[in-house]
């Protein structure tokens, strides 16, 4: 259950840290509604926080996330872009989810 809890926070702050970004690029580049960076400023301010959840220490989360991150960023790239990620795209991104796995679930001696 820990595993199962861990891996949907670290989905959950992907989130929140894209939607944080992608609001802005829509202002910035497609001409959106400036008002668009109010909530991009929430969910930022959500993403910090929930980084703050999890029980280890905070360069093992950050270094952990960020394989989690890669993955939801292809997830984004395909279901919000509408571009089919590559194999290439699949299998780094898997890599990269392979490397969050060993970093937080590996037995430490701490």
């Amino acid at each position: 259950m820990f595993e199962f809890k861990t891996i949907a926070l670290f989905g959950i702050t992907a989130i929140a840290e894209i939607v944080g970004c992608y609001l802005p690029y829509l202002w910035l580049k497609q001409d959106k509604n400036i008002w668009l960076l109010i909530p991009a400023a929430l969910s930022l301010t959500l993403f910090a926080w929930l980084l703050t959840l999890h029980p280890t220490a905070t360069g093992r989360v950050y270094a952990a996330y960020g394989g989690v991150y890669i993955f939801v960023a292809l997830l984004w790239l395909w279901l919000v872009d509408g571009v089919k990620p590559t194999m290439w795209d699949l299998v780094g991104g898997s890599v990269a989810l392979l490397g969050m796995a060993i970093i937080i679930f590996a037995p430490k001696n701490v």
